[in-house]
């Protein structure tokens, strides 16, 4: 279910319920109970790009303090990675919209 180059291997808890969702306009597969942030990172080599440059970003403080973990969702408002779970048919993107004002 990991892609080899993604920044993260899963390792344990396999056995939960699969679900996919899009990311970058590409189905990928999570399991039930991930939070966005560990379904992005198994599926991608970084979260987002950084807003004011090329780099990738991968979140920092995990707990969701540090704004560093925020990604888009093609419709509708920025979400923090680290405390939002994963859900079935969601649509993420890991580059800013064209319209981001």
């Amino acid at each position: 279910m990991t892609r080899p180059d993604a920044r993260i291997t899963r390792l344990a808890e396999t056995g939960r319920t699969p679900l996919w969702f899009r990311l970058d306009g590409r189905e990928v597969a999570a399991l039930a109970g991930d939070s966005v942030l560990t379904a992005v990172l198994a599926n991608a080599p970084a979260l987002r790009l950084a807003e004011f440059g090329t780099e990738g970003r991968a979140g920092f403080c995990l707990m969701g303090a540090c704004q560093d973990c925020w990604i888009w969702q093609e419709n509708g408002p920025r979400i923090r990675a680290c405390s939002t779970p994963v859900a079935e048919g969601m649509r993420l993107l890991t580059r800013t919209p064209e319209a981001w004002p």
